[in-house]
């Protein structure tokens, strides 16, 4: 007879997605999990392995069910530079206030941890680096065909360089850093792609 689970494995899951996400894999314990969770340490051991295990599922889950919407939004948007400046807008709002500020962004604390080490987060690192490069190259593309970037831009370039400064604004707003002193820094970035042009081109 097949074992029937008398939980829901996802709300276990996005539980200690917030829990990971909020206190890091370093400085969270099996018994933090269960707290949390309300799980015993058998059901937990059986659904998803040990503490690595689950972390890793929870980073998936992070990258999948956060991560991955906001690139794809950013993306598909047909204005170009402006979708570039709400992106970045609606990441300092998200990291600055709200039930998560000051969480950081889960997978930028993966990068500045030892977790990083291991090879199954660091597929998930790059998989996320590369998916938010190429959600800012494709919006920079379109910025460039709507006449937005200056003269001789690269998109490919701008798009490194504001991968890093989403990184950036991630792992500053997790110290504390001020949503304005963030908010000018991207201002400045993005004027400076854009030429000098106003922020509501």
């Amino acid at each position: 007879m097949p074992d029937i689970k008398h939980f829901d494995p996802d709300a276990a899951l996005d539980t200690a997605v917030r829990l990971f996400w909020r206190q890091g894999v370093a400085s969270t314990g099996i018994q933090d999990i269960v707290t949390a969770t309300g799980l015993n340490r058998s059901s937990l051991y059986a659904t998803f392995g040990g503490k690595q295990e689950l972390y890793v599922k929870a980073l998936r889950c992070y990258l999948e069910r956060r991560s991955e919407p906001m690139f794809r939004g950013l993306a598909e948007d047909e204005r170009g530079l402006p979708a570039v400046r709400e992106f970045f807008s609606g990441l300092i709002k998200a990291r600055c206030s709200g039930e998560y500020a000051r969480w950081g962004c889960m997978v930028s604390n993966a990068h500045a941890g030892a977790e990083n080490g291991d090879p199954e987060v660091k597929a998930v690192l790059d998989q996320h680096h590369q998916q938010l490069r190429d959600a800012l190259h494709a919006a920079l593309i379109t910025a460039e065909a709507h006449g937005q970037l200056a003269p001789g831009a690269d998109p490919g370039a701008g798009a490194d360089l504001l991968a890093l400064l989403a990184y950036g604004v991630n792992l500053r707003s997790r110290a504390g850093a001020r949503a304005s002193a963030l908010e000018a820094t991207v201002a400045v970035a993005l004027d400076a792609i854009g030429a000098g042009r106003r922020r509501d081109v």
